[in-house]
């Protein structure tokens, strides 16, 4: 080999040579999602590992070597590259049941329990799940129309967990991204929707102190709930028992050392491979299509959907309570716990420094992430 072959060689190994605007466009977008989350400090516990996972099998050249299968020769077997690996935690459903438990033992469930009346808000908020499925359908997605229409539940775990039991793994990326993003963005996308949809007087209600929650029924109430759920919907049962069983060891009382790992050091190693993992998966060259643009428009109006289908039910109830029912609670009813119910929170004393209803907010938070795990099981038992 001369000197030329080998600089041709060379020139031809690297990412300059093998890139195509996609890889540029990817990186691009990847750059804005770390900025947003480091700059910004939106979110940054999950935009910075999707934007870095973004970035890292975007760079030219590298998809191949990250993402490299494993071969044999003989007794010999060549490894995998390094998000090969990862992903398989995606692929083979282990990452998102782990999340539901980290969220779990992280969550308090006390504002549920005390005001039961928040799972009508929890459900409600679900429409935009189900308005989603038809439109997602009278688009064509057909099989995949019910992974796409759970990014309304404003959860990426679950959105993960729907696409990979339906099989539709060339659509995974284009979904666990916008159902990030959109989650990511709740404090932006929400405050115009509950601000259109609410008056003054109705953001200004002062809520009644919730009762307390004894340490039996907080008990009871896990255990009870899987059951249940169980019972109707067995489907649901990775997410929600998941889910659950985490709230357990935290209200239990003698799995403090269980809890802890659960809500902390596992929650945060299985967050940084989810996120790293969703950002890889939006490759240039199979993320930028149509369908991607059909499905980031369709979470969009699933989670908008949502939110307006959580508001107006505690509009509703704000009506035959005779006003002792803020109706911006409702918007909390998706998935994204505790954001949504932060935002619900921030609306509300923008009208009122004094109004603090973060506590009745959480319980339709907590509802919305029971609700998106049993909407979940009855797509699942519908269409898998």
């Amino acid at each position: 080999m001369n000197f030329v072959e080998m600089m041709k060689n060379l020139w031809e190994s690297t990412g300059l040579y093998q890139s195509g605007w996609q890889n540029y466009v990817m990186m691009l977008i990847a750059c804005v999602l770390l900025f947003v989350g480091i700059g910004l400090k939106k979110e940054p516990l999950l935009l910075v590992p999707i934007g870095f996972g973004m970035l890292f099998v975007n760079i030219p050249g590298a998809y191949e070597i990250l993402m490299k299968e494993p071969v044999s020769t003989g007794d010999v077997t060549s490894p995998g590259g390094l998000l090969y690996y990862m992903e398989k935690g995606v692929e083979w459903v282990i990452f998102p049941p782990l999340i539901f438990m980290g969220i779990g033992a992280m969550t308090d469930f006390g504002p549920l329990i005390a005001s039961p009346k928040s799972f009508l808000l929890g459900a409600a908020a679900q429409l935009g799940i189900f308005i989603t499925l038809f439109g997602a359908i009278l688009l064509g997605f057909d099989g995949a129309a019910a992974a796409i229409a759970i990014i309304g539940g404003a959860d990426g775990p679950t959105s993960i967990y729907v696409t990979t039991m339906l099989k539709q793994f060339d659509l995974l990326p284009a979904i666990t991204v916008a159902a990030y993003s959109y989650m990511a963005l709740i404090p932006i996308i929400q405050p115009p929707i509950m601000k259109l949809l609410t008056t003054k007087k109705e953001r200004s209600i002062k809520m009644e102190q919730l009762r307390p929650v004894s340490k039996r029924e907080k008990i009871i109430f896990p255990i009870v709930i899987t059951v249940v759920c169980g019972l109707i919907i067995p489907d649901s049962l990775p997410l929600l028992g998941m889910l659950m069983f985490g709230n357990l060891l935290k209200e239990c009382l003698v799995t403090d050392r269980l809890a802890n790992t659960a809500s902390n050091g596992l929650m945060n190693v299985i967050t940084i491979l989810l996120g790293v993992c969703v950002g890889a998966k939006a490759f240039g060259q199979t993320f930028l299509t149509v369908d991607t643009l059909k499905i980031v428009l369709l979470g969009l109006i699933a989670f908008m959907m949502g939110t307006i289908g959580g508001i107006l039910m505690a509009k509703l109830m704000c009506v035959l309570s005779h006003g002792k029912v803020n109706p911006l609670i409702g918007s909390a009813g998706v998935s994204a716990v505790p954001m949504a119910a932060r935002v619900s929170q921030t609306v509300a004393q923008k009208e009122d420094p004094n109004n603090y209803i973060l506590m009745h907010a959480m319980g339709p938070n907590v509802a919305g992430v029971i609700g998106s795990a049993v909407a979940a099981g009855v797509l699942l038992s519908i269409f898998a």
